[in-house]
């Protein structure tokens, strides 16, 4: 019999929290998997921890203060004991009855991730244009184009966790990490169309912060597996800019000024330093 781990984060989400947790339990019983619900509540400071005791069958695990997202998926996968996880928020934004939908897939895929391309999509936005950037950046970075860079919902084999768990933040960038991490390491991807609903209750997110943070994880990650690919674009611009700019100087000023040169010489260097990353990137695998 197939198994899974059903895993939540779970921060003051006392308006929604019962409800969801019994969708799940509907939803899963009528198939065939067999399955475990954890649910870590991460320092709520509402009526969440009771409302989460009077839930059967879920296995709650409390953090005595909140220590973020990321941490949050982190202990649950901790606390998990089947072969795949499948993760998903508390807010009620996410669709329960897909589940099924995505476990279809994990025969196929390494990782399956709702992408929050359905029919119904509210995300709000005064996301949306950090949401596109971000999205386009990552692309040219992981040379892959992604339908959904941070999904909340998605099921992925113990194994992948285990491998990259070091890496994973203990903020809103776990989702963001664990998605380059698969790409850039030639695991299996399947992105699923699913709605996103409006969330009930005040959002955690700090737009600004959590921008920078996800800016950072993508460069990071991205630096920490596929180095070169971060390089080339600056080294490209630097080199042939510099050469387009020496040219136009001999032929104006019948001479090569010391600022074309240093844009040359940049360039060189910086694709140095990218392929010098990239052999110690592909040496400690």
């Amino acid at each position: 019999m197939q198994e899974v781990s059903i895993i939540l984060p779970v921060y003051n989400e006392e308006k929604v929290i019962k409800q969801v947790l019994h969708k799940i339990k509907e939803v899963m019983e009528k198939t065939k998997w067999n399955y475990e619900i954890i649910a870590v509540d991460d320092g709520s400071r509402d009526a969440t921890p009771t409302i989460l005791k009077e839930v059967e069958g879920v296995k709650i695990i409390t953090h005595p203060y909140n220590l973020g997202y990321g941490a949050a998926l982190k202990t649950a996968i901790r606390a998990s004991s089947k072969k795949l996880i499948l993760m998903m928020d508390a807010d009620g934004t996410y669709p329960t009855k897909d589940i099924p939908k995505l476990l279809s897939y994990t025969d196929k895929y390494d990782m399956v991730v709702g992408a929050r391309t359905g029919k119904s999509v509210a995300i709000p936005l005064l996301r949306r244009p950090a949401k596109i950037f971000l999205t386009a950046m990552a692309n040219f970075l992981a040379e892959r184009k992604i339908p959904d860079l941070n999904s909340g919902m998605r099921v992925f084999k113990r194994e992948i966790a285990e491998e990259f768990f070091h890496l994973f933040p203990k903020g809103f960038s776990f989702t963001t990490t664990i998605t380059l991490a698969c790409l850039t390491n030639d695991y299996t991807v399947k992105y699923v169309p699913i709605n996103y609903y409006k969330r009930k209750g005040k959002s955690t997110v700090h737009p600004i912060k959590d921008f920078f943070n996800f800016v950072t994880i993508i460069i990071r990650i991205i630096m920490y597996f596929k180095p070169l690919r971060f390089f080339l674009l600056p080294t490209v611009i630097l080199f042939f800019g510099g050469i387009v700019y020496a040219t136009y100087t001999m032929i104006v000023y019948n001479n090569i000024t010391d600022s074309a040169m240093l844009f040359i010489i940049s360039g060189v260097q910086l694709g140095f330093i990218g392929l010098l990353a990239d052999l110690i990137a592909k040496t400690r695998r």
